[in-house]
């Protein structure tokens, strides 16, 4: 039984504390490591500016709801942390966080290396726990450096994508920012400023921010309300994006077009039968249509900067590659506070950037990359074996191989939670947390490595058919219901929630429709 086990979490951030929660309803007490002082993950540390790209109903867990004195759709990230800290203390979590804890290294014990890759079931046996043989040993750090080691019969790892590891553009010797007189620094040591120091860093500069998603966009907003036009934040645009001001295009919203039932049968789904298959070929112009339909609505704005993307924005949605533009974005492009320079490549120089198209350098202070984390590094160096490094993402041709986008077939006793986007993260981890903390208690058994790996190759197959150069995103946002669908069924579940069959196919799920979920043992 699960309470008997040594459970480990490693992160308090949205995923972290819903397989907290759950795991301490089975009776298990967890020991949750989070390397940061307080909890939220990236929610944590954020400009002061950013808000949830998802609208809030969609963006709360099943059994607590948002507090009435929020009201604003898409709550900024105080809020957000609030109501994160006050989830953790209703339900005993925050108890189990040992805060300034990092989890340096792991590596598995009692079971040989080529033993655990001969194996034909999941951990040896198809279980959560395995035989009882292997176990994990963590090496945890303290904010003082002190390290110590912890034994745990499963890890669950809630570290996330989108912090830890920056994604840092490489230049040719002598043409990066060691060629630079100004300050250089990533989205992320921004946000670990505070509002007020990083405005205070800002101002009176001429800021340059690399990137066009997330971030970048927030980082730009934040230094043209601080700056003005006096002096303008430069944006070097590598790829344009489907920005959007909100979900409704042409006064549709867009989960109508993309988000229920309806519009996943016009998908190729991993796994499907001849007649479903059938059925997305013959209806594939449709979502042609609709794809055009949106992008007619949002293209409008970016028309008059020529900013409007290569990709379609249907591509973008089933890479989660889409951001909500901060309020007045296209306001301050029309002002000058923000000035955008496409360039598919660009160079340091002593006073600044030197971009394509441009003769003279962009004279900087402050260059900032809002370009991303990477995320599948930040997995890979949890491990200290050669062994689990070289499996644990796939690689550059393949997609982070996890079964059910949480268990990797050949790692035993470990899952991973909030890797792979949805149209709401916080609520497919917590399904998947229920999902997971299910399985540790007894519920199911894994099919065997082969099928597990069989399965992680039909979805494989199903992003690159979908998402182009961006397959290795793991994102299920186009097919969140197939991939639901999947986890209730395994939890013994009817995956069908909504009352009636207009409901069913036309409206869009979220946290409220498995509120009363009750997974059954085999």
């Amino acid at each position: 039984m699960v309470e008997k086990k040594r459970v480990v979490i490693v992160g308090a951030g949205v995923s972290g504390l819903a397989a907290c929660k759950h795991l301490l309803e089975r009776g298990c007490r967890p020991t949750v490591f989070e390397a940061d002082t307080v909890l939220g993950g990236v929610w944590a540390r954020a400009p002061a500016c950013t808000k949830l790209q998802t609208p809030r109903p969609l963006y709360q867990y099943s059994d607590f709801p948002w507090p009435e004195s929020v009201t604003q759709v898409f709550p900024d990230h105080r809020q957000v942390v609030a109501y994160l800290d006050a989830y953790a203390r209703h339900f005993g979590v925050l108890d189990c966080i040992r805060f300034g804890h990092r989890v340096v290294g792991m590596e598995y014990d009692g079971v040989s290396e080529e033993a655990v890759a001969g194996w034909k079931e999941w951990a040896g046996s198809g279980e959560a726990f395995g035989s009882g043989a292997g176990e994990w040993r963590l090496s945890v750090a303290n904010a003082e450096g002190h390290v110590e080691t912890h034994k745990a019969d499963f890890v669950l790892l809630c570290i996330g994508r989108f912090s830890g590891v920056p994604n840092i553009p490489t230049f040719p010797e002598g043409k990066g920012p060691e060629a630079f007189d100004g300050h250089v620094i990533h989205s992320m040591d921004y946000a670990k400023l505070g509002t007020s120091k990083a405005k205070e860093m800002i101002r009176g500069k001429r800021v340059t921010v690399v990137g066009y998603l997330k971030s970048a966009l927030d980082i730009a907003a934040e230094c043209a309300e601080v700056n003005g036009t006096a002096h303008p934040c430069t944006m070097v645009v590598r790829t344009k994006h489907w920005i959007l001001p909100d979900y409704f295009a042409w006064g549709v919203h867009i989960s109508k077009l993309y988000l229920n039932r309806l519009s996943e049968l016009l998908i190729h789904k991993p796994g499907e039968g001849f007649l479903l298959s059938l059925l997305a070929t013959l209806l594939s112009p449709l979502r042609w249509a609709f794809s055009k339909f949106a992008e007619s609505y949002y293209s409008i704005p970016m028309k008059k900067f020529d900013m409007v993307p290569d990709h379609s924005l249907f591509e973008a949605l089933a890479a989660c590659l889409i951001a909500i533009t901060p309020k007045d974005h296209y306001k301050r492009l029309e002002e000058g506070s923000i000035v955008l320079k496409k360039s598919k490549t660009f160079t340091f120089c002593k006073e600044g950037l030197l971009v394509e198209g441009e003769s003279s350098p962009l004279k900087s202070d402050i260059v900032i990359f809002g370009t991303g984390f990477q995320g599948d590094e930040k997995i890979k160096d949890m491990f200290t074996s050669e062994y689990f490094r070289s499996i644990a993402v796939g690689s550059a041709s393949t997609t982070v191989p996890l079964y059910r986008e949480c268990i990797h077939p050949k790692i035993p006793q470990l899952a991973v939670i909030g890797y792979s986007e949805s149209i709401s993260n916080l609520y497919t981890s917590e399904l998947r947390a229920k999902w997971l903390v299910h399985f540790m208690d007894g519920g199911f058994r894994l099919p065997n490595v082969t099928a597990m790996q069989k399965d992680v190759l039909e979805w494989e197959k199903y992003m690159k058919r979908y998402s182009g150069r961006y397959f290795r995103r793991s994102s299920i946002v186009i097919l969140h219901n197939w991939y639901n669908d999947h986890l209730c069924r395994d939890m013994g579940c009817n995956p069908r929630r909504k009352k009636g069959f207009f409901a069913e196919l036309f409206e869009v799920y979220g946290p409220g429709d498995f509120v009363d979920i009750l997974p059954r043992k085999e």
